[in-house]
């Protein structure tokens, strides 16, 4: 019974090398077509290995490795030769624009198939025979749809338009049908999943790999299919992120509020003081402490044409939520929310939370017109000038950035914060701070 034991174990290890083997020659087939028809994707190529994994449904990223249930894979390619391609591309272009270094900042189900939908639109445009799929017509059929509602199909662009519009179940069910390869579950964790690897690969590692590739691209490419819509995923993947949150602190004043301050006052002596003498504790708590809170500040809020409804009461929400997660309030605040496009058209003056609350509920948009900054600036000086701001931290400035900026700089500081990238609009003056709000608004 044993001899006949090992006689099928070792059986089994064999039959399990030898398809292991089939599949290496299978992956390593794909890897060279792809290097060869894209030379531009090299050094991101050199950072992948293939290792093999039974236990998966089919094939997930971890770390820098490509994980492949090799019987699985060698299954699929009888079916369809162009899978092996398929997926080392599909997987690989994961890595090239860094979608897993979001996965954990955003809703799940919607980036996942934001991500795959953005990788099989690029590997449909580079017009690669080696990866074609039988089901590549119904994607196309499906894409033209989506190019209709979002034209940069991007994970970004995508992301953001199933966040703010929704997707119905049938939608996800064909969309993840249609799109999907490979198993996100492994993003999670990515610096856990790199200690298993032989590359201990940062997302610092990931996004130089990146730049190279696209400058290569820019040598390789020029005027090929698809390089285009490879550049605008690339500057996505390496666009700078910005932190709303910390930006706020930048806004944050000190000031004093009642109440104990417990760095500063000792409780031993003071309940001691209490048991021994009856009621006269032996130090008496400090009455004030210092925190950094807003105190002062004014959100002016472009209402011309590109800055309209929905997006401008997300900003609003977005800003809100922020401050009372924080506790970034003083009992006594002075907020002025300005509404403008070429003219200040409305201007609610914020004392407390609730003054906050009831116009969350009830404040209105008014405006739409063309934009010019400086009557906002002109408004805020005037205000400084009556008395209306004793400390005024700063002034936060959400548009689409096409106006015309103040010559003069402020007394205080300025944020321009603007709900994405557009490399046509005019640079801000040296004196304020830009931020891109996308991810923070739609994250």
């Amino acid at each position: 019974m044993n001899q006949q034991k090992a006689a099928h174990e070792n059986s089994i290890h064999t039959d399990t090398e030898q398809i292991r083997k089939y599949a290496s020659g299978v992956m390593g087939l794909a890897r060279d077509s792809i290097l060869v028809r894209f030379r531009f994707l090299d050094s991101a190529i050199a950072r992948v290995r293939v290792e093999w994994d039974e236990t998966l449904g089919g094939a997930a990223l971890r770390g820098g490795s490509l994980s492949v249930n090799p019987v699985r894979l060698l299954k699929w390619y009888l079916e369809e030769p162009g899978i092996s391609a398929r997926l080392y591309l599909h997987c690989l272009l994961h890595l090239v624009f860094l979608h897993r270094f979001q996965y954990e900042k955003l809703e799940k189900r919607y980036w996942n198939l934001a991500s795959d939908i953005a990788v099989e639109n690029m590997i449909l445009e580079m017009n690669f025979p080696s990866a074609e799929l039988k089901r590549d017509s119904e994607e196309r059929d499906c894409l033209r749809l989506i190019s209709g509602r979002v034209p940069a199909l991007t994970a970004d662009q995508l992301y953001r338009e199933f966040i703010t519009e929704g997707l119905s179940e049938e939608a996800c069910r064909e969309y993840s049908r249609l799109f999907s390869l490979d198993d996100h579950e492994s993003w999670t964790n990515p610096k856990d999943d790199e200690k298993q690897t032989v590359m201990i690969l940062s997302e610092e590692d990931f996004k130089n790999s990146t730049r190279r590739n696209r400058a290569d691209l820019k040598s390789f490419s020029r005027n090929k299919s698809g390089s285009y819509s490879f550049e605008k995923n690339m500057d996505s993947a390496l666009k700078e992120r910005y932190n709303y949150r910390e930006i706020l602190r930048n806004f944050m004043v000190t000031g004093e509020e009642i109440g104990v301050s417990d760095e500063e006052f000792d409780y031993v002596y003071y309940t001691y003081g209490l048991s021994a003498y009856g009621n006269m504790p032996l130090v008496e708590p400090l009455e004030y402490k210092e925190h950094k809170k807003v105190r002062e500040l004014v959100i002016a809020i472009d209402t011309s044409a590109s800055c309209r409804g929905e997006v401008v009461r997300q900003f609003i929400r977005r800003t809100y939520q922020i401050l009372k997660d924080g506790e970034s309030f003083f009992r006594k605040i002075n907020i002025h929310i300005i509404q403008c496009d070429a003219e200040v058209r409305l201007d609610t003056k914020i004392s407390s939370e609730e003054d906050f609350e009831d116009f969350m509920e009830n404040g209105r948009l008014s405006g739409f017109g063309s934009t010019d900054f400086r009557p906002v600036f002109d408004y805020v000086d005037a205000l400084k000038e009556q008395g209306e701001f004793e400390n005024l931290a700063g002034l936060i400035y959400f548009t689409d950035g096409y106006g015309i900026y103040p010559e003069k700089m402020p007394e205080y500081d300025v944020i321009f914060a603007f709900l994405n990238e557009d490399e046509n609009r005019e640079p801000v003056p040296p004196w304020a701070v830009k931020v891109v709000l996308e991810d923070e608004l739609y994250g």
